[in-house]
């Protein structure tokens, strides 16, 4: 199964962008979808996740600017960007952990990235 992402692309501050991402397949035993970010130079870090019970959580720095969702059905995840900032420019990788029992948080799958870029 792969993930794929798309959505990225070059916008102003205070712009808008959705990222979307879907499963070529079907993934069983989901925990959680969510989105991950890496700025040149810096480590890879989480942006936004929503379990499969629907708890969300938001990195402290897009709080109230970015939106997580999912399409329970599609095995999708998409990630509403508002009021872009520069800081905000990376390269944005999806991601699906799953697993049931003991091997709960066992497997994860990644998309290819999609690179936002935010101009001043």
């Amino acid at each position: 199964v792969q993930l794929q992402a798309s959505g990225g692309g070059l916008v102003q501050t205070g712009g808008s962008l959705r990222l979307s991402c879907a499963a070529s397949g079907s993934i069983a035993d989901i925990n959680a979808m969510g989105w991950h970010r890496q700025a040149p130079g810096k480590e890879r870090e989480l942006v936004a996740y929503i379990s499969s019970g629907g708890n969300i959580n938001y990195a402290d720095s897009v709080e109230g600017r970015f939106t997580i969702s999912r399409d329970y059905d599609k095995i999708g995840v998409y990630l509403q960007m508002d009021s872009l900032k520069p800081e905000d420019t990376a390269v944005y990788y999806c991601n699906v952990v799953a697993g049931s029992g003991i091997h709960y948080g066992e497997l994860n799958y990644w998309g290819q990235g999609t690179l936002v870029t935010v101009s001043s």
